[in-house]
């Protein structure tokens, strides 16, 4: 498999550190949610957990909003929240314009397709959505056959690759379906945006000017194409109109 370099300029932009930084300030912001909801929970010794998804029936469908917000016990927040972490800041840092669809229909699809086929229970957790994230993040590298993605998804399943057995119908206190429906979801979605979000591939001489150089098509020896000021200011790679 024959990867690309994306262009240095772009992956060490001043831009491109202020999205990493505001990829984990989103990512943050969604983790303070939960775990307020959660120490709500347990300061007031009131339990949410009945208003998480009830597969087939009506009030059930309230989980599609609630499911990933509600967590039943200290380890079970904590278990969700690294992975949580380390998915959301991946996915809105490396694929900005396909997550703002994406990472919505991850949250209420996960929900929304073990409301289907998952067994009569109360589901709750973040799981689902967890699940949903890596599998674009891991799938999305895959596809697109960028050196910095294809980076990504190998950390991701380096570290969360056990992971995988979790979508296998195990364990009584487990929701599997929850976790089957995400990466289900976040497998489809990779897909139909693999082609959202591909930054600039790093180019040569050779491969712009073929005829102006020597018999191999370059003026010297595979050196980095310099681009004129007034060119960089026409086609900025960093405008939102053309990196989408």
């Amino acid at each position: 498999m024959q990867l690309k370099v994306p262009d240095p300029e772009y992956t060490a932009s001043p831009r491109a550190q202020a999205n990493f930084m505001l990829a984990i300030k989103l990512t943050l912001g969604f983790l303070a949610i939960v775990w307020a909801v959660f120490l709500f929970e347990q300061i007031s010794q009131i339990s949410l957990s009945r208003f998480g998804l009830r597969p087939r029936e009506g009030m059930g469908l309230l989980g599609l909003l609630t499911t990933p917000l509600l967590h039943g016990s200290l380890s079970h927040i904590g278990s969700n929240s690294l992975p949580l972490f380390v998915a959301g800041v991946a996915m809105l840092f490396l694929y900005p314009h396909a997550s703002l669809r994406a990472w919505p229909m991850i949250y209420l699809g996960s929900a929304a397709l073990a409301w289907v086929f998952a067994r009569p229970s109360v589901h709750i957790g973040a799981s689902g959505l967890v699940y949903g994230m890596l599998a674009f993040v891991f799938v999305s590298g895959i596809l697109r056959r960028d050196l910095r993605s294809v980076g990504v998804s190998l950390m991701v399943w380096f570290f969360y690759g056990s992971m995988v057995w979790g979508v296998l119908p195990a364990g009584r206190g487990m929701s599997w379906e929850l976790h089957l429906s995400g990466a289900l979801v976040g497998v489809v979605l990779a897909y139909l945006y693999r082609d959202w979000d591909r930054p600039p591939v790093k180019r040569y001489d050779w491969e712009d000017d073929p005829e102006d150089g020597d018999e191999f098509g370059a003026d010297d020896d595979f050196t980095k194409s310099e681009r004129p000021a007034e060119r960089d200011q026409d086609q900025d790679p960093w405008r939102s109109d053309r990196w989408h």
